[in-house]
């Protein structure tokens, strides 16, 4: 395991054998819900759910509910594959042509295709989550479904504009990202020992999904390419305003004045803006923004009376976001 996987590593550990089981349940049960509607959805679906990445929701999910990981079993899964569902639509609207370093499902079979499996891996979502039976679990899945809507369409509102703000970056951080980091925590509360902490450890989560879109815009400009996927500056390609940029243009009088639209319409240009970006000294800044938030998280952790290996797991949890962009 190299150090960018290691503290999930351990959060692993410090969760014990249940955990892991949990997680491998989950993945087989998103392998069934992929194969479920015809072989060419099939297909384009178990090709976005083997992008995977680290399960971070359904981890969230299983360490809130804490003691009861059974019953949120569905959870996880319905928290997955609404994740995915949004990645697959977000591909159609970039017309990307890889995430993770693998075809999107847009490039390998079309906007209709791509967004079929979207549509059909939302609906399976809210289809897991009713068979749980609880209507203020299907309610928070809701909201954060209907708050990642309104930040996509704030992301686009805000294409290659030069008068986006911090506080309204942040602001479309946390519906865009962080609305379903704090679902997932909510789920976990809710289907686990303790629902009366469903509010608290939600905004738990929601600390740690504004760090987690902050240091992923981070690496966005820092790259390589070899870790994220995609090439430098993919955000720069399709007009999105990030924090770095927006802090770097506060010390750059030629990124102030740079028209993105019409200067940066390949990567090599993209990359180029990179390193100017860089240059001014605003990711260590950015990544500080990050942290803030993280120890804020943490902070509103020890307040709560958890289970000892419940709270460590959750505060190693919020360090890897930290950590695996070191």
């Amino acid at each position: 395991m190299n150090s960018a996987h290691a503290p999930l590593g351990q959060v692993l550990a410090t969760g014990g054998p249940e955990l892991s089981r949990l997680l491998h349940r989950t993945e087989s049960r998103l392998t069934e819900v992929a194969e479920s509607h015809g072989r060419e959805l099939a297909r384009h679906s178990a090709g976005t759910l083997a992008a995977g990445g680290k399960r971070l929701r359904p981890l969230l999910v299983f360490l809130c509910a804490d003691g009861q990981a059974e019953a949120a079993l569905r959870a996880a899964v319905a928290v997955e594959l609404l994740h995915m569902a949004t990645l697959v639509h977000d591909d159609v609207l970039d017309r990307a042509p890889l995430r993770r370093g693998r075809p999107t499902v847009f490039a390998d079979g079309g906007r209709a295709a791509a967004t079929a499996t979207g549509d059909l891996l939302f609906s399976r979502a809210f289809a897991e989550l009713t068979a749980a039976r609880s209507e203020d679990a299907v309610w928070a899945l809701s909201l954060a479904s209907s708050a990642l809507a309104k930040g996509e369409l704030m992301q686009r509102a805000d294409a290659w504009s030069d008068a986006v703000t911090p506080e309204r970056y942040l602001e479309r951080c946390r519906l865009k990202t962080a609305s379903l980091f704090e679902a997932a925590c909510r789920l976990g509360a809710l289907f686990g020992d303790r629902p009366e902490l469903a509010r608290a450890l939600g905004d738990f989560g929601l600390r740690v999904g504004v760090a987690f879109q902050i240091l992923d815009d981070v690496l966005d400009v820092s790259g390589p390419p070899e870790r994220t996927g995609k090439p430098r500056g993919t955000d720069l390609l399709d007009g999105t305003v990030t924090l770095p940029l927006i802090l770097a243009r506060e010390r750059d009088p030629e990124l102030r004045q740079l028209d993105l639209r019409s200067a940066v319409t390949e990567p090599a240009q993209a990359g180029a803006v990179c390193d100017r970006i860089a240059l001014t000294g605003v990711l260590g800044e950015a990544r500080s923004e990050a942290l803030r938030h993280v120890a804020e998280a943490k902070a509103a952790l020890s307040e709560l009376d958890l289970r000892r290996k419940r709270g460590e797991a959750l505060d190693l949890l919020a360090d890897g976001v930290v950590d695996r962009y070191a």
